[in-house]
């Protein structure tokens, strides 16, 4: 499988395909042999580089930020070198040190330190400006990409625009064909709307990751902090992943960066059109994060970005496994469980809004013949959905007061989340519903549309 190399790249260099690397394969010239250290160091240590390559480039890019060394030839010498190297693989103290480095800046050191070794992950979205950063570094690189049998057209479009925009071969990562039949045959081809899609990106996205890594000791992800407050809030620049394995093996084996951690999504998108980057057609349709087609639709005003994945589901299941490191067992954002209010600051606070008790919302009810309509929030105050729509539900409420409809909020988590999906209708946060003035039933808003006029619309057509 052809590499995804840039131009700068001497063609004498044919570079093996992900998961099939074996170290005997580059006999190369010009190469600076390391160390090999037998030893793996525990924490935030990976076992060093065999070899680092260096690649003819332009000394008008980023500067070279990778050392590499000669071998020595006494043993004080090896000891010496010992040492340096394993400082130099203390990739907590890197994170801190690149904590407010420039995604070049980022993505160069991380090219210089792997070499071969290191490819992009690339899913077909936004995340295409990690390939003009590594253009941009004037060095080689490698691009990857899950391709799971069921994505958008328009990605396929486009997967093919940056290949030949670049000038590179991405190197796709395929399911295994007997799990998908496996699956599809016993559970159908839409079971993750009824049972989560956990099971189906395990095969067809996990597992294949998983043999791609293999054969790698570092990888380039296009992660966010504000893409999901909830999983990737404290995604750090580099790290050692937690999850996956690389080429040796064993945990610490394999190192993963994140150059736009710190970035914004409108920073990435100013970069991309200063830069006349191609982009995924599927952007000018409203989709901001871009997955599987049956699994992917475009976000709504209102709307956080992420809400466009996995719509059906929690919050806190917005992620397919490719980065379940960052979920966090014991964080009330991901299990549901009560967290403090010192932890998590409410939302929805108004004048016009009323905070329901649990034994508000049951005496609400109870009530067949309501003096007045009521329309309520359920809601968690770590769901970043939630905190989308806040603007929107708090300005309803200002519209609404004196009208004759009482607005009114639920917190649903924690204690209380179990209570919310048998006698109230949960299904995910937020879940808006109408008590009507002549009615014990209430009625779930159907829409995803939480802009304020959907949701007047909604209202004056039930009252």
């Amino acid at each position: 499988m052809a590499l995804a190399l840039t131009s700068s790249l001497s063609s004498e260099l044919k570079a093996p395909s992900i998961g099939a690397f074996q170290p005997s394969d580059r006999q190369y010239n010009n190469l600076t042999t390391t160390i090999n250290l037998s030893t793996r160091r525990a924490g935030s240590a990976v076992k060093p580089l065999r070899a680092a390559a260096e690649s003819r480039r332009s000394d008008s890019v980023a500067p070279l930020t990778a050392t590499t060394f000669a071998a020595p030839k006494t043993e004080e010498g090896v000891k010496e070198e010992v040492k340096f190297v394993e400082e130099e693989e203390n990739f907590e103290e890197l994170a801190k040190e690149l904590a407010n480095a420039s995604p070049l800046e980022i993505m160069d050191r991380a090219l210089a330190k792997f070499g071969n070794d290191i490819a992009i992950a690339f899913s077909g979205a936004e995340d295409v400006a990690l390939i003009e950063y590594a253009k941009l570094t004037g060095r080689p690189f490698r691009v990857f990409s899950l391709d799971t049998g069921r994505l958008n057209p328009e990605t396929y479009r486009f997967f093919d625009e940056v290949e030949k925009h670049y000038g590179i071969r991405i190197e796709y990562m395929f399911p295994d064909s007997v799990e998908v039949q496996g699956l599809v045959r016993n559970k159908g081809l839409f079971s993750f709307y009824e049972d989560g899609h956990q099971e189906c990106c395990r095969v067809r996205k996990v597992r294949p990751l998983r043999r791609a890594l293999k054969g790698l000791r570092a990888w380039i992800t296009g992660q966010r902090k504000d893409q999901s407050p909830g999983t990737r809030s404290e995604v750090p620049v580099v790290q050692v992943d937690p999850v996956f394995e690389g080429l040796d093996g064993g945990v610490g084996s394999l190192v993963k960066w994140n150059p736009v951690a710190n970035v914004e999504g409108d920073n990435v998108w100013n970069f991309l059109r200063t830069m006349n980057v191609p982009v995924n057609s599927l952007h000018s349709q409203g989709y901001v994060s871009i997955g599987c087609e049956p699994c992917t639709r475009p976000v709504l005003p209102g709307q956080h970005e992420r809400e466009g994945r996995w719509w059906w589901e929690d919050a806190k299941a917005k992620e397919c496994g490719l980065h379940k490191g960052n979920i966090k067992e014991n964080s009330e954002n991901q299990n549901g469980s009560a967290q403090s209010n010192e932890e998590v600051a409410d939302i929805f606070e108004s004048e016009n809004l009323v905070l329901l008790t649990r034994a508000g919302i049951e005496n609400l009810m109870r009530l067949e013949d309501r003096r007045d309509p009521w329309v309520v929030v359920l809601y968690a105050p770590w769901c970043q959905f939630c905190q989308a729509m806040e603007g929107s539900y708090l300005e309803l409420a200002d519209k609404l007061a004196g009208s004759g409809v009482k607005v009114g909020k639920f917190r649903a988590d924690g204690d209380q989340k179990a209570f919310a999906k048998s006698e109230l209708q949960l299904g995910s946060f937020p879940t808006i519903l109408l008590f009507p003035k002549h009615s014990s039933q209430p009625i779930k808003y159907p829409s995803e549309n939480r802009d304020v006029d959907s949701l007047l619309a909604f209202i004056n057509a039930l009252r």
